[in-house]
């Protein structure tokens, strides 16, 4: 049977920690125990979804995975948008500004064929989704 403990603790019943859930329903229990759900929606700025920083964080991460692959006119021009997004981002503070999402969502269907195999724009892109539209 398979531990869940970490290094440097002690025998005693496996432990579980869950870090930072927002927005999301999931299962708890196992064998011969109720499974109840569990809807974090949270309140206030914990509801509000990423920010500008989570989503500078995922643009970099986006460009940093664009260097390996093949140059082209696509891949610059889609650089260059990134370039432009992230300076945005940096320069607004907490705060997106609005109608950046959308166009940062059009600049991935663009460019689609570019990134589909890049984890990275499956990353942002699922992190837009949080700003719907």
């Amino acid at each position: 049977m398979a531990s869940s403990e970490g290094p440097g603790e002690g025998a005693g019943p496996p432990a579980v920690r869950i870090g930072d859930v927002r927005g999301s329903a999931f299962s708890i229990g196992g064998r011969d125990v109720s499974n109840s759900t569990v809807n974090h929606a949270g309140t206030g700025a914990e509801s509000a979804g990423p920010g500008a920083q989570e989503l500078l964080e995922a643009v970099r991460d986006l460009r940093a995975a664009l260097v390996r692959l093949p140059r082209s006119a696509d891949r610059a021009d889609l650089d260059a948008e990134l370039d432009s997004v992230a300076g945005e981002l940096e320069d607004g503070g907490e705060e997106v500004r609005p109608g950046l999402p959308a166009r940062l969502r059009g600049a991935l269907e663009q460019w689609a064929p570019l990134v589909d195999s890049v984890s990275a724009a499956t990353a942002l892109a699922a992190l837009l989704t949080s700003f719907g539209g």
